[in-house]
């Protein structure tokens, strides 16, 4: 068989799966909307605060599409996602504190070096993505001597800092961000016991820019904090109020535009280790989804509290 005939044959199956591909997109974007909420529902107090530095890591090779459950990603085959981040608490008031994060990724996908060479893709993408900045006010404590109650409402704005690019076709696959500016409220409250066993539930919005639909978000957690050691297990949810399935009706290729949706679990735990410094580790997984990878991921951080 000539070469020419080859690269004909390999052209025509690369245009077969390009819907296919199209659907894996809005994996690439990766945000805060798939991570837990940055607001908990313990307060720092008036000069106190932390600091921490993470690494995480997930993968995904499974796609949650309408109406079907895609396994396998077209030309990247598997998509790896990496980040270091940032993140940063400080009491303002013993009632106002302020949370900030800063993420760094890196998305690698995997595929040969001829599909790369035919469609002129690169098999990375990597930069700094979006500055978070939430305020957090803590108006209602309830003390009910064994147990308490603690009322929690947030704003925030996350907002581009890096240069990368969230619309460059197909390659946009292992894109790290969707360049919106997003403003996001919640409320929040606690329950906790002197004994340490706790629960917080939280319900909130996203209003975002460059035409990326806006959405509801709810987190439910439980969990266990002392002074030695803390644990929680949760259960997030996101469900977009507008936007379009990919190939679905009014898609345009435009995949910032998709509606996502999803419902997420995991654990956190956490123990300090010298003196101010402490380490964390966590693990979560998506059960269901709408326009979004299937993902599991790990996180460890180094935390610093003063």
């Amino acid at each position: 068989m000539s070469e020419s005939v080859k690269l004909k044959r390999f052209n025509m199956m690369i245009k077969k799966q390009l819907l296919l591909i199209l659907a894996v997109t809005t994996l690439g974007y990766v945000n805060t909307v798939y991570s837990q909420s940055p607001i908990n529902g313990f307060m720092q107090g008036k000069g106190k605060g932390n600091v921490s530095v993470s690494y995480s890591s997930e993968k995904y090779n499974e796609v949650y599409l309408v109406p079907d459950f895609v396994d396998g990603v077209p030309v990247f085959n598997e998509v790896q996602i990496s980040s270091a981040s940032l993140y940063a608490t400080y009491g303002i008031t013993d009632q106002l504190e302020v949370v900030l994060s800063l993420p760094y990724i890196s998305a690698e996908g995997n595929a040969s070096q001829e599909v790369l060479d035919n469609l002129n893709f690169e098999n990375k993408r990597s930069g700094l993505q979006d500055v978070s900045v939430f305020v957090k006010y803590n108006p209602f404590y309830f003390d009910y001597g064994s147990s308490s109650v603690r009322l929690i409402a947030s704003v925030g704005v996350k907002t581009p800092v890096g240069s990368y690019d969230e619309n460059e076709g197909l390659q946009s696959i292992i894109a790290i961000g969707n360049r919106s500016t997003t403003v996001s409220a919640l409320g929040l409250a606690m329950f906790k016991m002197d004994s340490g066993f706790f629960a917080t539930g939280q319900f909130g919005g996203n209003f975002a820019t460059n035409d990326v639909p806006n959405s509801t978000f709810s987190e439910l957690k439980l969990g266990y904090a002392v002074s030695k050691f803390y644990g929680d297990a949760f259960l997030a949810n996101q469900v977009s109020t507008s936007g379009v399935d990919i190939l679905g009706e009014g898609f345009q290729g435009f995949f910032p535009a998709t509606r996502v949706s999803y419902t997420k679990i995991g654990v956190n735990l956490y123990t300090p280790i010298y003196k101010e410094f402490g380490i964390g580790t966590g693990i979560s997984t998506l059960l269901a989804g709408r326009n979004i990878g299937k993902a599991t991921g790990v996180y460890g951080a180094l935390v610093y509290k003063f």
